[in-house]
């Protein structure tokens, strides 16, 4: 699983990468997504890199942002109470670690949003046009996506 993270605007974009970030569901700055690793979703990532940051996911970071930014349908927020009722889960940890695991998937959780509406990272951003390898914040972030998510819970 990759989480990943639209840094950047739209101003001057090139249409296909335009396209490409409307297929990801990343219609704002500081929208997250969750997607599996297939080669499909690694072909888009890697089409938009230099407008994202992305990192494997683990289910400990998965969890901190269903808790903090977790909605359903209509902008109530995601509980324990809820995900007991409407999965075999029992609470947001559990259905965090299976589908960071892959057991489980977001849309296995009715009514759950898949877009997750990050805050601007606390004390900013490393810069956001140079990537990650050259002291900047986006591309592959590898398994520091977890500090920029705790950052932006």
């Amino acid at each position: 699983m990759y989480a990943i993270i639209r840094l950047r605007g739209s101003v001057n974009t090139k249409p296909d990468i335009k396209d490409t970030l409307k297929m990801l569901r990343l219609n704002q700055i500081n929208h997250c997504v969750v997607v599996p690793d297939t080669p499909s979703y690694r072909g888009m990532i890697h089409k938009v890199k230099d407008y994202v940051a992305y990192g494997p996911i683990n289910g400990e970071t998965l969890a901190m942002i269903l808790e903090n930014r977790g909605r359903l349908v209509g902008g109530a927020r995601l509980t324990d109470d809820y995900v007991a009722r409407n999965s075999p889960f029992k609470t947001i940890k559990e259905f965090a670690e299976a589908v960071a695991s892959g057991k489980a998937a977001l849309g296995d959780l009715p009514g759950l949003n898949p877009v997750f509406r990050m805050h601007p990272p606390r004390k900013g951003h490393a810069g956001i046009k140079r990537t990650f390898q050259q002291g900047g914040a986006l591309g592959n972030n590898g398994e520091e996506i977890a500090t920029l998510v705790k950052k932006m819970r």
